[in-house]
């Protein structure tokens, strides 16, 4: 996939009367939490990151915790099943739904809606300078995020009927069971393995798995 011009994100919070929310990665990117630029991501952070963010705030059967990263390879492949003439570009957008989550972590649906608008606000920035970073539009197209967001749905009922502890009576009460729903038999991965698996997925969509070479 080939880089695409960085266009400039105009703050949501001016660095002029707000200090510095940076964080420095393993890749050595310091990046502004707050206002990112995607320079400043790079996609062996965010693997690395999700692989160690739990889904269920880590209230999941297994010797491992199922992660985000485990988690984004299941919902593409559930799209690729739900639509299959989608754009490839789609598919990795379908990998990179979660991808904030690798500096804020994953919280619970309730729990976001409890945070109001700056969690979100936050969330959206970091989103669109994912996006901008790895070639796709800041804001996907409105029938991208319905399929996507089906696909997610999907997989949540998979997870929390396999691996949370939820009876089909009980995830009914939450969640809205999906039509068309596939027989996928979850198992929770190694941090290594469910990073390695990403990885892997963001390669065969054609991203890039090299850090950018900055002049």
């Amino acid at each position: 996939m080939q880089d695409m011009p960085m266009p400039k994100i105009k703050p949501i919070i001016s660095t002029t009367l707000e200090p510095r929310a940076w964080q420095r990665m393993l890749s050595g990117r310091h990046l502004d939490i707050l206002n990112p630029s995607p320079m400043d991501i790079e996609i062996e952070d965010i693997a690395h990151g999700l692989a160690r963010v739990s889904r269920w705030n880590g209230q999941t059967k297994g010797t491992h915790l199922f992660s985000v990263a485990q988690h984004s390879v299941l919902v593409e492949r559930l799209l690729r099943h739900n639509a299959p003439k989608l754009e490839q570009k789609w598919q990795l957008a379908a990998l990179l739904h979660d991808a904030p989550e690798y500096v804020i972590g994953d919280m619970i649906t309730p729990f976001k809606y409890a945070l109001g608008g700056i969690y979100r606000d936050i969330e959206d920035r970091l989103e669109k300078a994912v996006h901008i970073r790895f070639g796709l539009p800041p804001v996907l197209p409105e029938y991208v995020e319905r399929s996507i967001k089906r696909a997610d749905r999907m997989a949540a009922w998979l997870e929390a009927t396999q691996l949370a502890g939820f009876s089909a009576q009980d995830a009914a009460k939450i969640l809205v069971k999906p039509r068309g729903i596939i027989d996928v038999k979850l198992r929770a991965q190694s941090a290594t393995d469910a990073s390695a698996a990403f990885l892997h997925r963001f390669s065969m969509l054609g991203g890039q798995t090299k850090p950018r070479q900055d002049s």
